[in-house]
């Protein structure tokens, strides 16, 4: 910097890589969010004008915009607008740029598309059904599948629900609210961290208002706990996306 006293040094400080807080795991699953922040403040620093990319979750405000015909235009309601953008009136600035909060389809599909990943478990507990229902309906004979495949679902699969993260949210209160797990939520959104951001849509199980939340003693085993609760223990392993039988004292199990 010393070096070039004819050009103006930028320094953007994303977080620490020894941090003890959250920093590197917001750093490794928000980049793109942080990139688009870091574009949005040089260019305002530099007196030009923003203009969110078209696809992203922000919309620029233009002449004549308002919160109603934006939240009607994305299909929301004005409260959830002002909510994820924490506005505490209804007045907008032309070149303002806000978060929409994005809502995933209510309706189920009949097919999907296997991924990177993916196995005929992972996909049996995501659309609510079992390995040997998909196997039947798709005429496989081995658990193999390749990228880009396309297996049908059955038609009575279940939809989510989702949630949008606001200020304030944490995974334990959220699931504690839809009575279900942190671990159940994390397996349905392929989270790998707690880390939730402001506008994130979260799906929420389809079945989680029917399910017991219980708090695993010392002591317990998934035997006695099925056994207790009129169950059993494979119910209980499908239900939590358990892939051992230990268990761990103050641990959160969904019981059917």
């Amino acid at each position: 910097m010393r070096d070039t006293p004819n050009n103006e040094t930028v320094i953007v400080e994303y977080g620490f890589a020894d941090s003890t807080g959250d920093d590197v795991s917001q750093i490794k699953n928000n980049w793109e969010d942080l990139a688009e922040a870091v574009t949005k403040a040089i260019v305002e620093y530099a007196g030009g004008t923003y203009i969110a990319p078209t696809g992203s979750n922000y919309y620029t405000v233009k002449s004549g915009d308002s919160l109603w015909s934006i939240s009607k235009k994305f299909g929301i309601t004005v409260d959830e607008l002002k909510q994820v953008n924490n506005l505490t009136s209804n007045l907008l600035s032309i070149g303002q740029n806000l978060l929409i909060p994005t809502k995933e389809s209510e309706t189920t599909t009949d097919e999907y598309i296997v991924q990177k990943g993916d196995t005929l478990y992972g996909i049996a507990n995501k659309f609510n059904t079992t390995v040997d229902n998909l196997k039947s309906i798709n005429n496989l004979t081995t658990d193999s599948l390749s990228i880009g495949q396309v297996l049908k679902l059955p038609s009575t699969t279940a939809s989510t629900n989702t949630y949008t993260v606001k200020s304030g949210d944490t995974l334990y209160a959220i699931a504690n609210k839809y009575n279900t797990t942190v671990d159940a939520l994390k397996s349905l959104n392929n989270l790998t961290s707690n880390t939730l951001s402001i506008g994130q849509t979260l799906k929420i199980p389809s079945n989680s208002s029917d399910n017991v939340v219980y708090t695993v003693k010392s002591g317990d085993t998934l035997y006695g706990i099925a056994e207790e609760f009129g169950t059993t223990v494979s119910a209980i392993t499908k239900l939590n996306n358990l892939s051992t039988t230990t268990l761990s004292i103050g641990q959160k199990l969904l019981l059917p």
